[in-house]
């Protein structure tokens, strides 16, 4: 398969990297800020389960670690898999956190843009709720 259109979405965050990272790491905090996962997730095993409006999906998320790599391997229950990068990287005194959306086969510019648009407003429920110190 040759390489998918991506994009790098990112946003600021006013709080040091670190804490929004052990903010992001901590699986059960997602809900809270990625919406997709709004009705949130399971531990099981390894993995977590996450139902969405396609079924059961299954994540697997990086180990903690010092890079602040939030990495997740989607696999849905038809079998696909969508590999999700997610990094927090220092930026000054704050956090720069990343993204990186790549278009699926099949997908259309408009879904595309519709999916960019989700991620950007979980992005900045993120910034949001760190920055307010509600977390």
């Amino acid at each position: 398969m040759p390489p998918m259109p991506a994009r790098i979405l990112h946003i600021s965050i006013a709080r040091d990297w670190r804490e929004v990272y052990a903010f992001m790491a901590d699986h059960e905090k997602m809900p809270l800020w990625a919406s997709g996962l709004s009705s949130g997730l399971t531990r099981d095993g390894e993995d977590w389960i996450a139902p969405g409006p396609l079924g059961n999906a299954r994540v697997r998320f990086v180990t903690r670690n010092d890079y602040g790599v939030v990495d997740h391997l989607v696999t849905l229950e038809d079998g696909r898999q969508v590999h999700n990068a997610l990094r927090v990287v220092p930026n000054g005194d704050g956090a720069e956190v990343m993204f990186t959306l790549l278009r699926q086969p099949g997908m259309s510019e408009a879904q595309f843009a519709d999916d960019a648009a989700w991620v950007e407003k979980d992005l900045a429920r993120l910034k949001s709720i760190l920055e307010s110190g509600k977390d």
